[in-house]
């Protein structure tokens, strides 16, 4: 029996991006970390910052022990932005590199 070697490449289909943006106020990083940890998500890196009232987020996230398909979790993150009242974008890691290629 051979062993697969699992290399940086194979491991980066399994990475989003999750982008948030809106008005600031209490319960957004809760609200949107709640609905990952549910699905089994891990967040790998979070940057996050206040310009003046707009809360702007930026999320690197591994999927691959996710509990729900990619297309179910971005219903949730965009139900769980309408109620928060912040605009939720989710993309595959390899998707968000092409489109930001220089």
């Amino acid at each position: 029996m051979t062993q697969k070697i699992i290399s940086k490449e194979d491991e980066s289909g399994n990475k989003v991006i999750i982008t948030v943006l809106g008005q600031d106020k209490v319960g957004i990083i809760s609200g949107i970390s709640s609905i990952l940890a549910e699905n089994g998500v891990n967040i790998l890196d979070i940057s996050q910052t206040i310009l003046q009232d707009i809360f702007t987020m930026v999320m690197l996230c591994d999927i691959s022990k996710s509990s729900v398909q990619f297309g179910a979790l971005k219903a949730g993150l965009e139900g769980k932005g309408e109620e928060l009242g912040v605009q939720i974008q989710i993309q595959h890691e390899d998707v968000f590199k092409f489109m930001h290629r220089i």
